[in-house]
This record gives structure tokens, sequence and C-alpha cells, in this order.
């Protein structure tokens, strides 16, 4: 499947910028897989306005494709079944990980599932070659469309240099980037990377930085190269902080969009972006080393009851010390971003 073949209605969602959670996983009481509730979450994101769906990625665990689980192929079904019953054209997005092969097997099960494209993690070759990264890319970039993903290294990710998403972005079949090093430096080796290949209109950057979700969709990169000036955008986000407070954080990209061509960003929009940050720094764990990152997505999900338990696959991972409380702080302190009056208004019917 090449990225000339994906339906016009997805292309277009993409293009024009739109709000993508991470999916997180539901578990109940005893740590098994919570089907009436994952449904509702997805309903929830439906109904909040989303464009997309990430699955299987970092906010939904690793774990999912240990034998002993074994939720891989089954959360992508439900996935794809619920976002058909629900008459939505949603752009599905699988995660890949692993080595070739397992990476190839992954991308060829979400292509039969009709999923759009793949977000290619590269962590199984952290300090491998660079030729050797791309390599594997090249390899699953030929089963189905395929997402960059810059993950950062403080949950798993791997440096990877200008020179590797110059390599990238000559890929044949390459539809987007998420960028989410949670480094500005870095953020530019990508930017620079796509701008100079050209293929700026083709490959869809989409940030993953929750640190500085709101600075990069404001932001028109302007890039010097050879075939002269580029202006590129960040289009949408592709973020883990999107499955919670969704709601608002459809609004936000909407607003953004409203406001970013102006030649005055209004100044509102860089005090939102730092209350942002405050939120998923608490999400995330910042503090901590990310440590409490999916149990902090969890907590505020279970909070407004999209979730029966705040449980991991892993029971040692949970919240860090004073991270609940933190939690309460950031929903007290800026409930104009806080979408729980939506969730409880609809809760029961996305459960029933």
């Amino acid at each position: 499947m090449l990225v000339k073949d994906l339906p016009e209605s997805v292309l277009s969602t993409l293009r024009l910028g739109t709000a993508i959670p991470a999916l997180p996983l539901c578990l109940d009481r005893n740590r098994k897989f919570d089907e009436r509730h994952q449904r509702a979450l997805i309903r929830y994101y439906l109904d909040a306005g989303v464009g997309g769906i990430a699955v299987a990625v970092h906010s939904t665990q690793f774990q999912i494709r240990e034998p002993s689980v074994g939720l891989f192929k089954p959360l992508l079904e439900l996935v794809a079944e619920e976002v058909k019953r629900q008459k939505r054209n949603t752009v599905l997005i699988a995660g890949v990980c692993g080595k070739e092969k397992q990476a190839v097997s992954e991308a060829e099960t979400a292509r039969s599932l009709g999923y759009h494209a793949c977000l290619a993690s590269l962590a199984a070759y952290r300090n491998c070659p660079i030729e050797e990264s791309i390599g594997h890319c090249r390899k699953v970039a030929a089963v189905m469309p395929v997402f960059g993903f810059y993950m950062q290294t403080a949950v798993g990710g791997t440096l990877l240099p200008l020179s590797f998403w110059r390599k990238f972005s000559e890929i044949e079949n390459i539809l987007g980037i998420k960028i989410a090093p949670f480094n500005r430096y870095q953020t530019m080796d990508v930017v620079r990377a796509v701008a100079e290949s050209g293929r700026e209109n083709e490959i869809l950057l989409y940030t993953g930085n929750d640190d500085s979700i709101v600075a990069d969709l404001l932001t028109e990169f302007k890039v010097s190269t050879f075939q002269g000036e580029k202006r590129i955008r960040i289009r949408g986000g592709l973020l883990g902080h999107w499955g919670v407070w969704t709601r608002k954080a459809v609004e936000l990209l909407e607003d953004i969009k409203r406001v970013r061509d102006m030649e005055s960003v209004p100044a509102r929009m860089l005090t939102i972006g730092a209350e942002v940050t405050d939120m998923n720094a608490v999400i995330f764990d910042a503090a901590n080393g990310f440590h409490g990152c999916i149990p902090g997505i969890h907590e505020v999900l279970f909070r407004q009851g999209l979730m029966q338990t705040p449980y991991c696959l892993n029971p040692d991972e949970q919240l860090s010390p004073g991270q609940k409380e933190e939690i309460g702080r950031v929903i007290k302190a800026y409930p104009h971003l806080v979408d729980d009056d939506f969730v409880l208004e609809n809760l029961h019917q996305w459960l029933s």
C-alpha cells in the first residue's frame, strides 16, 4: 500500500492538521483487558473531534506484544471495528517496533486490518549504524505508509542525527514524521532535513513534543536550502498528552490554526502554551525522569470514569510520590483546559 493509494479524506485530514491521541490501554481490577471501557475511550476521542487515533504506541504499553498478554492484534481490530461502527473517517495509525522481522509482521497485520500508516519505532536500533536503521525503515515502508518517529531517549528512544533524517526523507512511501525528542535542536534537525529534501509538501510533520505543543504548532520554520528558502509548519499533533482532556486539545488546535498566520500571534497563546507544558510535566512525571508518564495518563482518565482502574500491565508501573497531588493541582489551576463537563455529560452513552 502506497501513500498515493490512501483515501483522499485521510490525506486531506493530515494535511490540514489534526489531533491524533495516542491510545492508552484499559484494564479491569484484575489487570485484564477491559473492552467496555476501551470502546468508551475510543468513542470519547471520536466525539471530542479527533482526526485520527494512534494504537499500539508507547502510551498503549509495549507489553501488549508479549505472548502472555497477546493484545497487539486484538486491540488493533477493536479500534478499527469501533471506528467503522461509529461511521467516522478517522486516520488509523499503528505503532510497530522491534527488529525487521517483528516490525514488518506488525505492519502487515495493521495493513490487513485497514490501518492507513504505521508509526515506526527505532528503539531496537539504538547505537546501530545509520544505514542499518534506514534499511529497516525501507523494509517497513515497502509494506505500508510510514510515519517516522523521533522518540525521546528518556522513554526508550535513540538519538537520530541530521544525517539520518536526510536519508529517511529520501525513502519512498513516507507519509509523515512524529517529532518527539523533547529537544529543540533535534526538532530542528527533522525540520531542516525535510525542507532540504524538497518533499516538505509530501512528508507531513506532526509534533510529539508534549513539552512544547503550542510553540511547535504556532511556529513557521524558515529554512535556507539549495533550492531556496523553504517555509514549513508542523501541521498537527500525535501526542500522548492528547490522550487526556482531548476535547480541549481539539479546541486548542483549532484556535492555533486560526491565529498562526497572523502577523502578530496573540500573547495569550504563549500563556496557554506554558500552562499546557505545566500540565504535561505533571502527567508525564518529568520531575522523576518520566517514570510515571503512563500512570499519569491513566490517573486522569480514571478520575473521569473513562477507565475502570488506573492500572498498567506492569504492577510496578505506578504514579511517583506526589504525582497524584500534582495532577489535582493542575486540574484546579487550569479549568479552561480540562473537559470534565464534556465527559460527565456523555460518559453514560459511551459506556453503553
